[in-house]
C-alpha cells in the first residue's frame, strides 16, 4: 500500500484536514505501506508561508508521521514544490492537445460567466477537457460501495490548464499519484467528482492509463461540518482563525472524531494508540 497525505497551503488546516490525516495514517500503518507527503502548491496566488509552516505543525501535533517528503517549507519550497515537475505537466498537456476534441480553450469570466472562442495558443485562456454528455464514470469505492457518477452532468468542461498557462489540480494529482506509485486514495466524499474526472482524464493517454481504479484503491469518507451543518473550508476561515491549531483541548477532539467516523467505541477516540488498537481488532 502506498498513500499520501495531499494539503493545499492555501489557508489554515482545519479538524476536517487533520481527520483526513489521521484516518490516512492509521490504514497505512496497520497495512504497513508506504506515506508521503505530497504538499498541492500550484495555486501560487493563495499559498502563504504560514499556511505552508501550519502543515508540518499539524502533523506534529497530532503525532502522525511520514515515509518521504520535505523536512519543513524550505525543504519543500526547494526539492519538493509541484513547480519543480511543471516540465512533466506541460509534457501530458501536449499530449492532450492531440486527442481530437478533447480541449477547447476558456476565456469565462467568474463574475459574469460569459465566454468568448479563443484559440488554445491565444494568451490569457484556460484549457479546459470538454466531457461529452452522457459520461459516466464508475468505480469500487471503500466507504461509498459502487459508485456511478455522470461527469458529463457533474463536471462538463473541467480546468486542466490554468489561464496563467499553469496546469490545474485534476491532472497534475493524476500526474503525482503515478510518480508515487499511489494505490490508496482517502478523500472526503466532496472529492468524488474529483475522482471520477481524474479517472476519465486519465484514460485518455497511455501515459496515464495506469491511474485507475484497478490499481488505485479510492476511500471517500463522509465530511465533517460546522455547528450549522455546512462542511468545514478553508475558504470560510476569519482572518483570526488559525484552523485546527487553535483548539485548546489538543487533538483528542481529531481522534474522537475519527473513532466515530469507524465506528469503533468511543474510548477508541481518547488517543491515537487506542485508534490504533481498536482498528486492529476490528
Amino acid at each position: 500500500m502506498v498513500s499520501r497525505l495531499a494539503p493545499t497551503p492555501s489557508g489554515y488546516l482545519h479538524l476536517g484536514n487533520a481527520v483526513n490525516f489521521v484516518l490516512t495514517w492509521l490504514l497505512v500503518r496497520r497495512a504497513g505501506g508506504t506515506l508521503y507527503l505530497r504538499i498541492d502548491d500550484l495555486d501560487r496566488n493563495r499559498l502563504r508561508r504560514p499556511y505552508l509552516e501550519s502543515i508540518f505543525r499539524t502533523i506534529e501535533w497530532l503525532g502522525i508521521d511520514y515515509d518521504h517528503g520535505p523536512a519543513g517549507p524550505d525543504d519543500f519550497l526547494r526539492h519538493y514544490s509541484q513547480l519543480l515537475h511543471q516540465p512533466e505537466y506541460n509534457y501530458l498537456l501536449r499530449r492532450l492537445r492531440l486527442v481530437p476534441g478533447l480541449l477547447h480553450a476558456s476565456t469565462r469570466s467568474r463574475t459574469n460567466g460569459l465566454e468568448v472562442p479563443a484559440g488554445l495558443d491565444e494568451p490569457g485562456v484556460a484549457w479546459r477537457a470538454q466531457v461529452p454528455l452522457g459520461t459516466t464514470v464508475s468505480f469500487a469505492d471503500g466507504w461509498q460501495g459502487t459508485t456511478r457518477l455522470d461527469l458529463g452532468a457533474a463536471m462538463p468542461d473541467f480546468v486542466l490548464r490554468k489561464k496563467d498557462a499553469v496546469v490545474a489540480y485534476q491532472l497534475a494529482s493524476v500526474a503525482d499519484d503515478l510518480r508515487l506509485g499511489t494505490t490508496l486514495i482517502v478523500r472526503g466524499q466532496d472529492l468524488l467528482p474529483s475522482t471520477a474526472a481524474q479517472l476519465w482524464l486519465a484514460q485518455q493517454l497511455p501515459e496515464t492509463a495506469a491511474f485507475n481504479a484497478t490499481r488505485v484503491q479510492f476511500l471517500h469518507h463522509p465530511l465533517l461540518t460546522d455547528t450549522d451543518g455546512r462542511k468545514l473550508s478553508k475558504s470560510q476561515q476569519q482572518p483570526l482563525d488559525r484552523g485546527v491549531l487553535n483548539a485548546a483541548t489538543g487533538p483528542q477532539p481529531v481522534y474522537a472524531a475519527v473513532a466515530r467516523l469507524l465506528q469503533l467505541p468511543p474510548e477508541a477516540g481518547v488517543s491515537l494508540r487506542a485508534l490504533q488498537q481498536a482498528l486492529a481488532e476490528a
